[in-house]
């Protein structure tokens, strides 16, 4: 059988062993950039446990690699917003229609303009939906649900949202600057790989998953992938720098790594902004469903959106996790589940069956997992498993991910080609620039099917559908 997972071998101040999962062509374009040595730097903070784990899509990232996983011990361990990213609760959205791919065929370039016109989207965008700095503290503080009550989204959005769309955060821990930053750019897109994309389902693999998330072969179905924005952004600077000031960075492998212990007051202060702008975020994409459903009602009177999950992708979260096959003091015939810190830098959760996170109508069968490929290719619908959770601390692959660099995609790749290559595939896009659009070429992604290959090798998740793209919005 192809090999399908990696170990890195404790080396001089490494406290566990690293672990990569990829198959053999993924590892060769892995290793062509700083991703092992971040691996190995990961490996070396206080407090890690078990190993410090990379996902198939990774590759070189602030800090962490993207596609990082670790978990750390909450008493002797430590936060890292490094290992959480700039773009705070970047994450997915996936909205399910009552409308077949033939039933929009013929509208489909007036719902590209409509939405793109609706949506703002590209570098420097502000949003037409503004907030006081009361109303902004709200959405702070209690995230996708405070816009819900506001009148923007169902009722039932919530309950398929990650932890329902809020997080326990603190305004008053987010600073000044972060909030000017981020009051005029709720439901925007951004730029960057942020996209707002129409899709249909063009594969079931497993129908009766397939049934429990409501999905069918042709359906229509929404994929919206941005962030916390400038908010985010600011929150890693502004915490970056304290925990520099009060900690340096001279004992670290990589000054990216700066951190604090998690039961630090600093440390719990950043967790605290962090959720903050993490509930920006899923307040960012519930406006964006929004506007995305008043776009549909108004080309497609009689048509029905509904989420099927929101998944965050730079977060760190406590949960319980068995570490048993880790640590010999918690030993399974005792049942010890111990909170930990699981920091997921471009990974997502993938929860198997039960756990008490996953929305009541999916918990028989486990968390849907969304994994946008690159622009042009598939994506894929997955369900979470156990295995993750014993491998991974429940994550998995959070998309296709990068195998060149924005820059190195510009020197090859020009947005007029990029364009017209998709319209020959029967793809209508809109995007904010052409540089952007070659930034974003699919060649500069890994295989997504090679991705999720090594994904179903490993159990990290299980396939349940495909979807392809239709229209295309980037920012």
């Amino acid at each position: 059988m192809a090999k399908t997972s990696f170990e890195i071998e404790k080396e001089k101040g490494m406290n566990v062993p690293g672990r990569v999962y990829a198959s053999e062509k993924l590892f060769k374009i892995i290793e062509q950039d700083k991703t092992l040595l971040q691996i190995k730097n990961v490996a070396k903070l206080p407090g890690i446990i078990g190993e410090s784990i990379a996902l198939p899509d990774a590759h070189q990232g602030y800090g962490f690699c993207i596609g990082g996983v670790a978990g750390f011990d909450l008493e002797k361990g430590v936060v890292s917003p490094g290992g959480v990213g700039y773009d705070i609760n970047c994450g997915v959205r996936m909205v399910k229609t009552n409308l077949t791919k033939k039933d929009i065929q013929k509208n489909k370039e007036e719902l590209l303009e409509k939405l793109y016109a609706k949506v703002p989207s590209g570098v420097g965008r502000g949003s037409p939906f503004q907030l006081s700095k009361r109303k902004l503290d709200a959405v702070l503080e209690k995230g996708a649900k405070w816009l819900i009550e506001e009148g923007y989204g169902l009722e039932s959005d919530s309950l398929n949202i990650e932890e329902e769309g809020s997080l326990i955060g603190n305004p008053e821990h987010v600073s000044d600057r972060a909030k000017k930053r981020g009051i005029g750019q709720l439901g925007t897109l951004g730029a960057g790989n942020h996209f707002l994309e129409l899709q249909y389902v063009s594969e079931i693999f497993d129908e009766k998953t397939a049934k429990v998330f409501g999905l069918k072969k042709d359906q229509v179905v929404i994929l919206i992938h941005c962030g916390s924005r400038g908010l985010g952004h600011q929150v890693a600077s502004d915490y970056i720098k304290e925990m520099e000031e009060k900690y340096g960075h001279e004992n670290l492998p990589d000054r990216e790594l700066i951190n604090a212990p998690i039961k630090s007051e600093l440390g719990q202060k950043y967790l605290s902004a962090m959720n903050c702008a993490a509930n920006f975020a899923f307040t960012n994409r519930q406006l964006i469903t929004h506007w995305t459903r008043e776009v549909f009602t108004e080309v497609f009177p009689k048509s029905k959106l509904k989420v099927l999950y929101d998944v965050c992708h730079n977060i760190a979260k406590i949960e319980e996790h068995d570490i048993s096959r880790y640590n010999s003091k918690h030993s399974t015939a005792d049942s010890k589940r111990v909170k930990i810190c699981v920091h997921r830098k471009g990974a997502t959760r993938s929860f198997g069956p039960g756990r008490k996170e996953i929305p009541e109508e999916y918990r028989k069968v486990g968390q849907p997992v969304l994994l946008p490929g690159s622009m042009g290719t598939s994506s894929y619908i997955l369900v979470g498993t156990k295995e993750a959770e014993q491998k991974t601390f429940g994550s998995c692959a959070h998309g296709a991910g990068r195998s060149l660099s924005r820059f190195a995609a510009t020197k090859q790749f020009t947005g007029k080609q990029i364009k017209e290559d998709l319209c020959c595939s029967g793809i209508s896009i809109k995007a904010g620039s052409e540089k952007g659009l070659a930034e974003e070429a699919p060649a500069a992604y890994k295989d997504v099917d090679e991705v999720v290959s090594v994904i179903e090798k490993e159990k990290l998740g299980e396939k349940v559908a495909q979807v392809k793209p239709m229209l295309v919005i980037k920012g």
